[in-house]
């Protein structure tokens, strides 16, 4: 059996490709959210709970799996390591889909930073506002910095998300709740309306929204700060869908 980690909204395109030529699929989300985006495509069995280390081998061990498809969040580096030490372990062979870099393309233009205390160094010479991206799980970074700029967060509208905000002690007006990838338009609209004068994201591709902030902050000359991607060492990985699914199909399922 294939199992699939999806993590990012290539996982649809993923079990689309797939399901053309197989159903013997396993498929774990981290939320009820992610399994709910599948329901419309064929797999055996649908886990929506994370998965730690023990967790993920019983889940490749009960079904029997033989390849492993990392296709979690570029920045979900737990997540991975996790799976290429149970694969490794089990013998069961991994496979990385990786989204492709944007901010590559936009060195000349940006900051990379290899982690927060480096961007704690950065951000003190930050004149005004600065616009957090990064998700709700960094906030609390953010608030140890202690920094005397006002920082606006941009995070999903959930009830969880919202809870955590206000109980890290955020600001009601220090909060963007929506729902991304969002347009270049919007996110120029928002740099206007809070006066910000830095962004700070991460390099989530293409489908992340990551070039339309870019973008945006390029056209208001703010400074732009990108959390750079954990190097790991993959022994397989594929940064295009069709390519990893024909992988699959020729070389390990012997189909052509």
């Amino acid at each position: 059996m294939i199992t699939l980690i999806l993590g990012t909204s290539e996982g649809k395109k993923i079990l689309s490709l797939l399901n053309e030529f197989t159903e013997d699929i396993a498929v774990s989300t981290a939320t009820n959210y992610g399994g709910e985006l599948l329901k419309n495509y064929k797999y055996k069995i649908l886990n929506t709970k994370p998965l730690d280390t023990e967790d993920l081998k019983q889940f490749l061990i009960d079904n029997k799996s033989t390849i492993l498809v990392d296709a979690s969040h570029p920045y979900a580096q737990v997540v991975t390591e996790n799976a290429m030490k149970v694969c490794k372990e089990l013998k069961v062979e991994y496979i990385r889909y990786e989204r492709p870099s944007v901010a590559e393309s936009y060195k000349e233009d940006i900051i990379c930073v290899e982690s927060y205390e480096e961007l704690h160094k950065n951000l003190v010479g930050v004149k005004g506002t600065i616009l957090n991206t990064t998700g709700s799980n960094n906030i609390g970074k953010f608030m140890d910095m202690n920094l005397d700029n006002r920082i606006v967060h941009r995070v999903l509208p959930s009830t969880k998300v919202m809870e955590k905000c206000f109980e890290l002690g955020v600001k009601t007006e220090d909060v963007i709740a929506i729902k991304g990838p969002i347009s270049y338009q919007l996110n120029l609209a928002f740099i206007d309306e809070y006066n910000a004068k830095a962004i700070v994201l991460k390099d989530s591709g293409v489908e992340g929204g990551t070039e339309e902030k870019i973008k945006a902050a390029i056209d208001r000359e703010l400074k732009i700060f990108v959390l750079e991607r954990a190097n790991s060492l993959y022994t397989n990985s594929f940064c295009e869908v069709e390519e990893l699914v024909e992988y699959i199909k020729v070389y390990q399922l012997g189909m052509k």
